[in-house]
């Protein structure tokens, strides 16, 4: 990071005299136009010239037309559409020497030295081939007399700088790729509607989505819906898996389960390429299963490189069994629709890193791609992350799958081994084994006695809490703890509200939204010795909290409380969950994501209801306390004009400038504004009070629309991303207190007194970490209850300078160029939304 003497600004780079082409190519992926947007407008921004090139590198070779000079308001509108508006072609031509000089032609002509290409590793690796050609191309133009030396000095070297977009995620470098959160959106919508009317029949379900060569998508939407079993390319079964997940399904069916979810890569099959055999069917039958949901990722194979398909599926339930079987092959369906908010979100962020790349770029510059990283944008070199990505399929080619899946990085892995834990209960056999008091205890036995661990909700629902809980209460489990659940947080605590909860209890709570524990806002200072008597009589040993700003509070007045009462000096760890993000210690909280794709749908909507209605400004309320992530993120994904939020004081000057930023806008092509406003930015300028300005001052001009979102942003189905950060957090919390419980286990109890055995675990920009709740406390703003330093008021000049606002952006920690990691780092996080 540079040092504050060192630092650099955006508005004092020059585009002046350069000139910028993007294209997509490939497979099409939501959120390229969100990329698209953002190299336009920031490149304008800039000064620089900006160009369109038309359906891929085809376009690049046929030129004409297809290389257009973009305008500001040529990327009005396309945030929301997914896809590519621009185009996108497979093109041989440009894969022969030939077809690669006529591109370089075409660009030369239009004095175009930077190229941003937006694609998969084929198309990122065309482009590196083009470049590493481009001096050797420009001399063959002169031999032929198509440009003149001097044209050939001056264009003498071409920038490539790529965004990777790919709903596979199968690219290596980076944590997420563009259009992977938008397709797992469809595949986690198709599958809740599955789950819901299939309740209703004896009926088997076949489920395909994609993914040829990589499991992602499959195993994601295993953990986002709760799967209990998968198949992926990366991870062919063991011999006997077919009795393995028979006795799978038989203990789910026995606890009560009415449903079964197979995840199936396409092509999946066992070690020795056998299909799935009769003997599975036949103890279906024997159970009475009333419905199994099979859902299929193209590309799953076992080491004889044979597949499962989901054909091979429905013939064989239909032939032995005789059960009623339906088999839905998503296809398409998962590169269409609307991008989601991170999918918009990121390709924005990757659009703006992508320019600022080509700014700095030299001749000496190796072409680079630009990736997430934790919550960080980075840039990396192209072709190591194309060579390594090249290495996962040659690993699994030879049957190295377990280098395969360590070459997918460590998103992939971690993933891997979140369900790894989920998916199988640990036999008595196989639990661990204390060593404590100068003898050894077989864990089983000594947690009968000591090692119960409570699990309860605090503070308002946030959508993926029951994600969180279910794979608490199942890791807890199979680390041999007693689990129980504590209805209606603290208050209910003190109640003695308290009940083990079961494996069986949690099946099914990944896809639902709220707190099926119940929730409460009451911290536990005045509760104080009721609580502590429950705990001593339930044999409390560890607390897991799972919820926001409360549940921060609630850990640390326990922990001042240790000195009074014995009971809480226990292993205690907090998980942020709120819409709200507004927890000290971690850039995201569990709820978030949802809450700002909700924010999100309803400004598409309400923007396309003034599709036909010219002039009209809509200004919307947002919740998040004194927190102005929703309104801030949630503008910016929804392409707005202005965010009113409290840690950006405004004034009437302000909102003077904005009235007249939106005056100016009325009078180009584009004839809509969008304003959002956080609910406590500002006592006096109420949404009532700016809509009354806004309406005054526009008349004549413009007029206004309010909406006050509401608790809308609280509800619904817990986004795939909620639901997969809720389960990865909880499962790694819960293995925290395991090893906690060990660490302070002394003579014959637990005692914990240290700061470090109160902890809330945060994302902070590329790890997760765990944070004793007393140190964070200088971190945070009690009043507002909001954290001193929020890292996404960074992005609040994105919005900005792509709603053509001139304003600073500190871009000092970008420019350094890393190097891909090939080795996992069990520290790190999961890419994530801004």
């Amino acid at each position: 990071m540079a040092q504050p003497d060192q630092k650099k600004f955006f508005e004092n780079l020059s585009g002046a005299g350069k000139a910028i082409a993007v294209l997509t190519s490939g497979g099409d992926a939501q959120g390229m136009n969100a990329a698209v947007r953002a190299v336009v407008r920031v490149g304008i921004y800039v000064g620089a010239k900006v160009y369109f090139i038309h359906e891929g590198y085809q376009g690049l070779v046929d030129g004409g037309e297809n290389i257009e000079e973009a305008k500001w308001e040529s990327v009005s509108s396309m945030l929301q559409v997914g896809g590519t508006v621009i185009g996108s072609a497979r093109c041989k031509e440009f894969r022969t020497h030939e077809g690669r000089r006529a591109a370089a032609l075409n660009l030369v002509l239009r004095g175009i030295t930077n190229l941003c290409v937006i694609g998969g590793d084929g198309s990122l690796t065309g482009a590196n081939l083009f470049r590493e050609e481009w001096s050797g191309l420009l001399d063959e133009l002169v031999q032929q007399g198509k440009i003149d030396k001097e044209s050939a000095e001056k264009y003498s070297h071409l920038n490539i700088v790529g965004m990777v977009g790919s709903i596979d995620n199968d690219f290596c470098g980076t944590d997420m790729t563009i259009g992977t959160d938008s397709a797992l959106h469809r595949i986690i919508e198709v599958v809740d509607a599955i789950v819901t009317t299939a309740q209703s029949h004896q009926r088997t379900f076949v489920l395909e989505v994609m993914g040829r060569h990589c499991g992602y998508l499959a195993l994601v939407s295993a953990l986002a819906c709760g799967a209990d079993w998968m198949f992926i390319p990366e991870m062919p079964p063991a011999d006997g898996w077919e009795d393995q997940m028979c006795t799978k399904l038989s203990e789910t069916r026995s606890r009560g389960s009415r449903l079964n979810i197979i995840i199936v890569a396409e092509g999946a099959m066992d070690r020795h390429g056998q299909v799935i055999t009769s003997n599975i069917v036949k103890d279906n039958r024997a159970r009475k299963k009333r419905l199994n949901i099979i859902i299929v990722s193209e590309g799953a194979i076992d080491t004889s490189n044979k597949p499962i398909t989901s054909e091979h599926i429905k013939d064989l339930v239909v032939k032995c069994l005789g059960f009623d079987t339906r088999v839905t092959i998503l296809g398409h369906v998962q590169r269409g629709g609307t991008p989601s908010a991170f999918d918009r979100i990121l390709a924005s962020r990757m659009g703006v890193e992508a320019v600022l790349a080509l700014l700095e770029a030299s001749a000496d510059t190796p072409a680079c791609v630009v990736s997430l990283c934790g919550n960080q944008a980075v840039r990396l070199p192209l072709m190591e992350c194309v060579q390594m990505t090249q290495e996962v399929q040659k690993a699994m080619d030879e049957r190295k799958f377990e280098e395969a899946v360590r070459l997918r990085g460590r998103s992939f892995e971690n993933n891997l081994n979140t369900y790894k834990l989920l998916a199988h209960r640990k036999p008595q056999s196989e639990l661990p084994i204390i060593q404590g008091c100068a003898v050894t205890i077989y864990f089983d036995l000594y947690l009968q006695s000591s090692f119960n661990v409570a699990v309860l909700n605090v503070g308002a629902p946030a959508a993926g809490m029951n994600a969180a809980v279910r794979s608490a209460v199942r890791v807890g489990i199979s680390e041999g703890h007693k689990i129980f659940a504590v209805n209606d947080g603290f208050e209910g605590f003190a109640k003695g509200q308290i009940k083990e909860i079961k494996w069986g209890d949690v099946g099914g709570w990944t896809g639902q939204g709220g707190s099926l524990l119940g929730t409460k806002r009451t911290l536990p200072a005045k509760y104080l010795e009721k609580i502590a008597e429950q705990m001593k009589a339930n044999q409390i040993n560890a607390l897991l909290v799972i919820g926001g700003f409360e549940a921060f509070e609630c850990l640390l007045q326990l922990t001042e409380a240790r000195s009074r009462y014995e009971e809480f000096c226990i292993p205690m760890c907090v998980l942020p969950a709120t819409i709200s993000n507004n927890v000290p210690g971690t850039d995201l909280t569990i709820g978030a994501d949802t809450s700002v794709n909700a924010i999100v749908q309803t400004c598409d909507r309400i923007k396309q209801s003034a599709s036909g209605t010219k002039r009209r400004v809509f200004i919307i309320e947002t919740m998040g306390g004194y927190c102005g992530y929703l309104a801030s993120v949630g503008g910016l994904a929804a392409g707005a004009d202005a965010a009113y939020i409290f840690e950006e004081p405004f004034d009437i000057r302000d909102l003077q400038a904005n009235v007249e930023h939106l005056t100016a806008k009325m009078k180009t092509s584009i004839q809509r504004g969008l304003v959002l406003r956080n609910e406590n930015s500002n006592e006096n300028y109420t949404t009532d009070f700016i809509y009354q300005l806004y309406s005054e001052e526009g008349k004549g001009v413009f007029d206004c629309r309010k909406n006050v979102l509401g608790h809308m942003q609280q509800g619904g189905a817990p986004s795939p991303f909620d639901r997969n950060f809720g389960t990865k957090i909880a499962a790694k919390a819960m293995l925290w207190i395991s090893r906690k419980l060990k660490e302070t286990y002394r003579k014959g109890r637990v005692f914990a007194n240290t700061d470090d055995t109160a902890c809330l675990l945060g994302m902070r920009r590329r790890a997760l970490v765990f944070q004793p709740v007393v140190e964070l406390k200088n971190e945070t703003d009690f009043v507002h209850r909001i954290p001193k330093e929020q890292w996404w008021l960074k992005l609040r000049p994105l919005m900005k300078i792509l709603a053509k606002y001139k304003t600073s952006l500190d871009v000092s920690e970008s420019g350094q160029l890393e190097h891909v990691v090939r080795h996992r780092r069990p520290e790190e996080s999961e890419g994530v939304p801004a």
